[in-house]
């Protein structure tokens, strides 16, 4: 296997962002992690972000758990998603934290979700359970930014959700509102409890929430750059 494992330093544009990913396709998670010297969970359950936090190690992202872009200098968001083998997303991607106080005055234009989103470097990864997590490929990157149509589906379905948000009412809010975007609990457990507004406007603990897209959005995405 090829030296791929320096100190990388943030990439200094597009360009170098999308040389780097496009030569990590082709190898196995389990490749990576031992060049990177890097224990490899046993499974994905409770180490989440450990397939992105490892192409992190190799793409030069230092955005850690900072509410930016991973690539902040040159404006990219990094997203793995897991894919079957033909392709098509295995589950939903997790985009930011959705914000349940202080949303007087915020617009999509100024919102997280769609800072989020402008620029986005997708990295497929095999992700079949029945395929060993060591054994599963990087497969090709893809740079993405919405265009016209998609930017106006994220829109509205940030604003609708945004609206029952500060009506009070998020407890309401299940994972079938919006078409590619929706709103889930997003905790390591029950008792991680954030402040909400109620249905009358008073304060409220409930679970912090999280957007994602949904598969429904990322599927055709996917489908149309790499011409499935």
């Amino acid at each position: 296997m090829p030296a791929l494992f320096s100190p990388v330093l943030p990439p200094e544009n597009e360009a170098v962002l999308l040389e780097r990913a496009r030569r990590l396709a082709g190898f196995t998670l389990g490749e990576l992690a031992q060049e990177a010297d890097l224990a490899i969970p046993p499974d994905l359950r409770r180490d989440k972000g450990w397939v992105g936090m490892l192409l992190e190690r190799y793409l030069g992202a230092n955005a850690g758990s900072k509410p930016e872009q991973d690539f902040a200098e040159i404006g990219v968001e990094l997203k793995t998603i897991p894919i079957d083998a033909q392709g098509r997303p295995l589950e939903t991607t997790f985009v930011c934290v959705a914000p349940l106080t202080g949303n007087s005055g915020l617009v999509w234009e100024s919102s997280h979700v769609r800072h989020k989103l402008a620029r986005v470097l997708w990295v497929p990864v095999e992700g079949e359970r029945a395929i060993p997590l060591a054994d599963r490929r990087v497969g090709a990157p893809l740079l993405w930014s919405p265009d016209q149509q998609e930017e106006e589906l994220l829109r509205r379905d940030w604003e609708e959700l945004m609206d029952m948000i500060v009506l009070g009412q998020v407890e309401r809010i299940t994972a079938r509102h919006g078409d590619v975007l929706q709103i889930r609990p997003k905790a390591a457990n029950s008792k991680a409890l954030t402040e909400g507004i109620g249905e009358n406007g008073q304060p409220i603990m409930t679970l912090p929430r999280g957007f994602y897209l949904k598969k429904t959005f990322t599927a055709p995405l996917l489908a149309r750059h790499f011409l499935l």
